[in-house]
């Protein structure tokens, strides 16, 4: 089995809180530092990638077109209710992607619909708009997969379209995706590190064991690990995607607050709990993470804290 040994810890859409830090559980084995230690010679960056504004909610259009936007924008924002047959947990889209996927290095639909179609080495084939849709039901919200052709994903569609409208194609824009340019720690990730700032600005919103909160069976703010989060397939569950994203976002309203350091440690935080199985598995951990978790990126398949990380969901 092969292990990434590491003192771990992390976090996804945090906020300050006056908790208490919780005692550092037993620290994995550090992992060698050039995995995910800062380079000192990073790619001088060509041209700055083109910005892009997407139109107001108030500029939705009336008849069926803007009827369509908007059911795709309530599909986003609220996702187990208006795509209830396809989800097998509490998130909605709006977690991940933040202000109705509006919000810029929160991984923007504005950003997204003008790169596709575009090959994929998460399944090595080149994927439309509507399969990368897919797969976020598939892993982040651990269910199923909508039909292509489904109202639920050409709603998803037509929003993510109208988002983009205007923006130019074939390109990535400015505030795309989360920022992960040169991101490295100056440190290794530390688990024990991570259990500090988490208990200081993420339990307050997430809860000291990390599974949210809920008002009137809704998320408020969404579980991070456990039962109900996103599952081992998901992108962030790498840790580069997790700390990426807080970094730029979290606490909420407060994102680039925290420091890169920070950033990683509560990343390695949250990423070190189990969550549901990598819907690919195929009855062996050891081979899943060969297969599809061979990076020191991910925790899947590795031991912290005497855990072996992809066994089974802790309730």
């Amino acid at each position: 089995m092969k292990h990434l040994p590491i003192m771990l810890l992390g976090a996804l859409v945090l906020t300050a809180c006056s908790h208490p830090a919780p005692e550092a559980p037993a620290a994995a084995k550090p992992a060698p530092a050039a995995s995910v230690a800062k380079t000192t010679s990073e790619p001088a960056q060509a041209k700055a990638p083109p910005a892009f504004t997407p139109p107001a909610e108030s500029a939705i259009p009336t008849g069926p077109l803007g009827d369509e936007i908007r059911r795709g924008m309530a599909i986003f924002t609220d996702t187990p209710e208006h795509a209830h047959d396809y989800v097998g947990n509490g998130l909605s889209c709006s977690n991940c992607h933040l202000d109705a996927g509006r919000l810029a290095n929160s991984a923007p639909l504005w950003g997204a619909w003008g790169v596709y179609p575009q090959y994929r080495k998460k399944n090595g084939r080149v994927n439309s708009f509507g399969e990368r849709l897919q797969g976020c039901f598939r892993f982040s919200m651990n269910g199923k997969a909508p039909p292509l052709d489904s109202d639920v994903i050409v709603a998803l569609q037509t929003y993510a379209w109208w988002m983009a409208k205007g923006a130019p194609t074939g390109e990535k824009l400015a505030g795309a995706g989360y920022p992960k340019q040169g991101f490295k720690p100056p440190q290794p990730p530390d688990y024990a590190r991570g259990a500090a700032v988490y208990a200081k600005d993420c339990a307050l919103c997430h809860g000291a064991n990390g599974q949210g909160q809920q008002v009137a069976g809704r998320n408020v703010f969404p579980p991070l690990w456990g039962p109900q989060s996103f599952n081992w397939g998901a992108g962030m569950h790498e840790l580069d995607n997790a700390a990426a994203f807080i970094k730029a976002n979290m606490p909420l309203s407060r994102g680039g607050t925290l420091s890169d350091q920070d950033a990683w440690d509560v990343a390695m935080y949250m990423d070190a709990h189990e969550r549901p199985q990598d819907p690919r598995y195929a009855g062996d951990v050891a081979a899943t993470r060969a297969k599809y978790h061979d990076t020191p990126m991910s925790l899947y398949g590795t031991t912290v804290n005497g855990h072996l990380l992809g066994s089974g969901t802790a309730k």
